[in-house]
């Protein structure tokens, strides 16, 4: 499934009623492959998605505020700030039947075009001014393409134009009685064959055309009937041609599996959406919301991952030295051997074979030729007290070990929710102080902190959440008082939330938004239903020597509730 010549008409027409006259208010490096912009038109913000990722290139509105999902702007980014932001949307366009939209934009230094050209494996962005490059997202040289380079300072050159194609407005029966006699390979489809020689004619629309000519999608080319087919590419295509849209989604077992402008009959599922961008983003998705930063997550996850591996490795083996004592008892037998027997070891002597039990084999125990018997005993006794110690040592190092798990699983908590860039430095910084995370070249972190939300209920109660450790530090021991209630999701990591009581009894319902407050901003977010305990700030503590946000806490109660965020809750909240 790819974004078609044909869906990007009609996106073009929904950019020229929607968009064209708008401000671009700012520029959004969303990550690696793709921009964002903001754009005042029609009287509100509207968010344009311009992605020129190799797989999955797309050109859409979207409903949400797009975010940076890059800590530092790209190079291209930079330009675009320069450019266009404060500029506004003159034109778009699109070449006869090309799988290319052209934004054209009056700047702070001129006009300038901005293209998007959203094909798979060669997909790219480009800034054009006069015909040149200024820049490009994807730099394609001679040696990369040796009809087509994409470089800054070259002159832009559209896509070569398809000149062995049939325009589909005018496809006759008998321009397809010699498309399908023709085709060498006996098993190739009637809907292959459409695809590779009518202009415009993707494989989902190609099916579709064979589907009403046939009644079956994947009819042989050499069993189709070319009038039925032109016929049925006509019904098609003439809507289309008069530029009536009917976008819509494929659902299937609850996702969507395809898009389209037109009706489509071969799928089952078809359902009809607002918008040829409603569709899109149904199809994709939207950068939008802490997925955002998914790509920036990632390799913070994985350290965190290899921490808690390596950690797991020295609890077990901690664990297990409590119960092996057999290794410690052979030690200390040893040294008593050698006294039972120091009368008969000779000087020199290298090894002792004991006799230490009627039945079982004698015991191999190596000796110390420069030392005397006595020293030889002297030395297992040491090494067995050396071994004792540190069994009475291990208690502690388990419980070290333990907290030291327990603040992995919380930073990684706090990763999974953070939603902006101080959230994540904040769990960098973090591993950079445990000496598990080195910062990345040019970036400086902790510059900025995070703050945790607050909310103030309708009926005036005040409502703290905390997002990851620092902020629960913070909402639980600085906003926090005796009396005020304190949330927090049962036996998994998650949010501190803190009602205040300045506003009088805390009523129930407070009590429960506030739940789902702190359900939602855990590791259970997911679950329908979650166990929230609630007790007062007076009855959490600190547990010592244990990383910011670990807290225990007695005379709780529990509920049970569902997960719902602060714009779930809105009617709510003031």
């Amino acid at each position: 499934m790819y974004l078609d010549a044909i869906t990007l008409s009609a996106l073009l027409d929904e950019f020229m009623d929607g968009l064209v006259g708008g401000k671009i208010q700012d520029v959004l490096d969303v990550d690696e492959d793709s921009i964002g912009l903001e754009i005042y038109a029609s009287h509100r913000r509207q968010y344009l998605l311009l992605s020129a990722d190799n797989r999955t290139p797309r050109v859409h509105l979207v409903p949400d505020k797009l975010r940076r999902g890059l800590p530092k702007p790209t190079q291209l980014g930079l330009l675009l700030r320069r450019h266009i932001e404060g500029g506004h949307l003159l034109h778009v366009s699109q070449p006869p039947w090309e799988r290319v939209l052209q934004f054209d934009i009056h700047g702070t230094e001129g006009e300038v075009s901005l293209i998007i050209e959203p094909m798979e494996r060669r997909a790219n962005l480009l800034l054009v001014q006069e015909g040149i490059i200024l820049d490009c997202l994807r730099r394609v040289g001679a040696a990369d393409n040796r009809f087509r380079t994409s470089l800054p300072g070259r002159p832009y050159q559209p896509p070569p134009p398809m000149t062995d194609r049939l325009d589909p407005s005018e496809v006759t029966g008998d321009d397809l009685i010699a498309l399908l006699t023709n085709a060498d390979d006996p098993k190739l489809k009637a809907a292959q064959a459409l695809s590779r020689k009518v202009l415009g004619i993707s494989p989902l629309l190609a099916r579709e055309i064979v589907f009403r000519a046939t009644g079956a999608p994947d009819t042989r080319a050499a069993d189709a009937d070319p009038n039925a087919l032109a016929e049925a590419l006509h019904a098609v295509a003439e809507p289309l041609r008069r530029r009536e849209w009917q976008p819509g989604i494929v659902l299937k077992d609850g996702a969507v599996a395809a898009f389209s402008v037109y009706p489509l009959q071969h799928l089952d599922g078809w359902e009809p959406v607002e918008s040829v961008s409603a569709a899109l983003t149904d199809f994709y998705g939207t950068p939008t919301g802490p997925e955002a930063y998914a790509a920036a997550k990632a390799p913070v996850m994985a350290a965190i991952t290899e921490a808690r591996a390596k950690l797991g490795a020295k609890l077990a083996s901690l664990q297990n030295s409590m119960t092996d004592d057999k290794e410690r008892e052979q030690i200390k037998m040893a040294g008593e051997m050698i006294l039972g027997y120091q009368y008969a070891i000779q000087p020199g002597q290298t090894e002792l074979s004991a006799e230490y039990e009627d039945g079982l084999p004698p015991m191999k125990i190596k000796l110390d030729p420069t030392l005397t018997p006595l020293e030889n005993a002297q030395a297992y006794f040491s090494r067995y007290n050396k071994a004792k110690r540190a069994l009475d040592d291990v208690p502690t190092l388990i419980k070290q070990t333990e907290q030291g798990l327990d603040h992995l699983d919380l930073l990684a908590s706090d990763l999974e929710l953070a939603s902006n860039w101080p959230e994540i430095d904040e769990v960098q910084g973090i591993l950079i102080g445990m000496g598990l995370w080195k910062a990345p070249p040019g970036r400086r972190l902790g510059m900025t902190h995070s703050v945790p939300i607050r909310l103030v209920t309708r009926d005036g109660f005040v409502i703290w959440v905390g997002r990851n450790s620092r902020q629960n530090e913070m909402v639980t021991f600085g906003k926090g008082q005796g009396d005020d209630l304190w949330l927090h999701v049962r036996d998994v990591p998650g949010a501190h939330v803190i009602i205040k009581s300045e506003a009088g009894v805390i009523p129930d319902h407070v009590i429960e938004l506030a739940a789902g407050l702190a359900a939602y901003y855990s590791a259970r977010r997911a679950d329908g239903k979650v166990e929230v305990d609630v007790t007062q700030v007076r009855y959490v503590r600190k547990i010592k020597g244990a990383a910011q946000g670990m807290v225990t806490y007695k005379n709780e109660t529990t509920r049970t509730v569902q997960p719902r965020d602060e714009k779930s809750l809105a009617d709510q909240l003031m």
